[in-house]
């Protein structure tokens, strides 16, 4: 069974591979005083993270940045907390095919939006995770760092040695930000 569901992964990542082909991505590297979307692409099968991104949400909204939370619950009913919350989406197992790819209208609205940063929170490298945030036309994404950082679809990449939590995870990601600019980037390059 196992072998199996790995051969839908593996084919599914190369339906990915053949999309990117054909992506075009303007990136850019706001500072922290411009940004004015964020996207979150979260495993939500993590439920003790949820009142992290709350406040990370009510944070945000009060410095009048927009956030869009796109979440991952691999079963076919999603706890209640996650119902009725304007700025969460939750897949579920329906909303997933054959191959592991997201499906619904909801996600090719989020692929398609232009944040100002795209934070990916995928830290069991869920496939339909991978594929939102891959195809994903965010200005600046970011993630943990992998294996292979030439096919990391992220701009910037955040080490974490030790497995703290998303809480830190998120502090991190917004102190480099802030550190970051387009005049600094296009400096270092």
């Amino acid at each position: 069974m196992e072998l199996f569901r790995r051969i839908r992964i593996k084919t599914g990542m190369s339906l990915l591979e053949g999309k990117l082909k054909y992506l075009e991505r303007k990136r850019a590297f706001p500072g922290l005083s411009s940004i004015r979307s964020v996207g979150i692409v979260w495993d939500a099968s993590r439920t003790d993270d949820f009142p992290i991104l709350t406040a990370f949400h009510q944070k945000m909204h009060e410095k009048n940045i927009e956030v869009k939370i796109l979440g991952y619950f691999p079963a076919k009913k999603l706890p209640d907390k996650y119902t009725a919350i304007r700025y969460l989406t939750c897949l579920k197992e329906k909303d997933i095919d054959f191959f592991y790819r997201p499906k619904s209208p909801e996600v090719a609205l989020f692929i398609n939006t232009r944040f100002d940063i795209l934070i990916d929170i995928n830290f069991n490298k869920l496939f339909p995770l991978v594929y939102i945030s891959s195809l994903s036309v965010a200005s600046l994404k970011t993630g943990l760092t992998n294996d292979n950082p030439e096919k990391s679809p992220f701009d910037l990449m955040i080490d974490l040695k030790k497995n703290t939590g998303i809480e830190n995870f998120l502090n991190q990601i917004m102190h480099y930000i802030g550190m970051l600019s387009s005049r600094t980037v296009k400096t270092a390059i």
